[in-house]
């Protein structure tokens, strides 16, 4: 029986629990009614919410279309939306440091692919999607600058502190790229037998097993990738900016949704960058908990700049509403049959 069978109640509530226990403490002590009145709801407003929801929906079929290129169309529309939406559920419901690749290649096998070509669907997926961050960032940092992106008023010690915290996250990202690259592309033997010999350290003998495994998928599927025309890696990696980027212009769209103030777009923009890059090694299921306070703090101040301290919260109920929350909705309806499909009605 597979991990995704063995799911409990519990991690799925979990995340919600630790997010709306945030948001409660939030309330608790930010409300301020007078920034509600100063808040109009008008037909602009509900435009932009409807544009965010489009801009999730957009991510979603960046993921889709990508995934279809990778599997080469072996996957038709509907079996790329249901692994799409499993993997998405099991990676709300678990620690970003490890989200949902490591059920992920069940996920596609299952829908009658080889085991071969999903471990390298996964293994892409995962390349694609950590070479984002690692192409942005500094391209963001340049153009934003590094004072004005990271610095957080009357938040004393954050400022740096997050600095720091998103260059080490960074740093792991742009190792793992390298890595990876040079296990596909490069010399995948001389790899794999340079991670066998290390394996030998005693304080990766309880990882053994599952390095091992990534070291074998990624062999396997060297030979799977070498030969595909650029068109395919274009396609593959426009699919993953468009999702990403997506994901991101919905916090964008939520500000233009209340406030008519110019606020800058692209520091809006940049500063999820950066937040995600944090979140992505989050211990916490989904990032809950950490991404409502670090929405708040990185976030909120431009808000509170314009004297509407307390309606942050507002913002942050939205944006995990529109982002997160329908993936575990979504995910507690699909799973249980897509276990008995897969499951419990082979078994029998």
């Amino acid at each position: 029986m597979s991990e995704i069978s063995k799911v409990k109640s519990w991690k799925i509530f979990l995340p919600v629990f630790l997010g709306l226990l945030v948001i409660a403490y939030m309330f608790w002590k930010e409300f301020n009614p007078a920034a509600f009145s100063k808040i109009g709801v008008t037909w602009f407003s509900v435009f932009w919410i409807i544009v965010a929801f489009m801009c999730i929906a957009g991510r979603d079929l960046g993921y889709i279309a990508r995934i279809k290129v990778l599997s080469e169309g072996q996957l038709s529309w509907r079996q790329a939306f249901r692994v799409i939406m499993l993997w998405e559920f099991t990676s709300a419901i678990t620690p970003g440091s490890v989200g949902g690749t490591s059920v992920a290649l069940m996920y596609v096998h299952k829908e009658g692919i080889s085991l071969g070509k999903s471990s390298s669907i996964v293994m892409v997926t995962s390349l694609l999607d950590e070479l984002y961050f690692v192409l942005a960032f500094p391209l963001v940092m340049f153009v934003a600058g590094v004072t004005e992106l990271f610095e957080i008023k009357d938040s004393e010690g954050w400022s740096g502190g997050l600095f720091w915290l998103a260059l080490i996250a960074y740093t792991i990202k742009l190792v793992w790229v390298l890595f990876m690259i040079y296990g596909l592309f490069v010399n995948p033997k001389r790899f794999s037998r340079m991670i066998y010999r290390l394996l030998q350290l005693p304080f990766l003998k309880k990882r053994k097993r599952r390095i091992a495994r990534v070291v074998h998928d990624m062999e396997s599927s060297s030979a799977e990738l070498k030969n595909k025309k650029i068109s395919f890696w274009l396609k593959a990696f426009l699919s993953t900016i468009v999702s990403w980027t997506s994901r991101y212009w919905v916090v964008n769209c939520l500000f233009l949704a209340f406030f008519t103030q110019g606020f800058d777009q692209f520091m809006v923009f940049a500063r999820q960058l950066v937040m995600w890059l944090i979140l992505l090694v989050s211990p916490t299921p989904g990032g809950s908990g950490i991404a409502e306070y670090m929405f708040d703090l990185y976030l909120g101040e431009y808000i509170d700049a314009e004297g509407l301290t307390g309606f942050t919260i507002v913002l942050v109920l939205l944006w995990r509403l529109i982002t997160y929350y329908p993936y575990l909705i979504v995910g507690t309806v699909m799973v249980p049959k897509w276990i008995s499909d897969n499951f419990v009605s082979r078994k029998k």
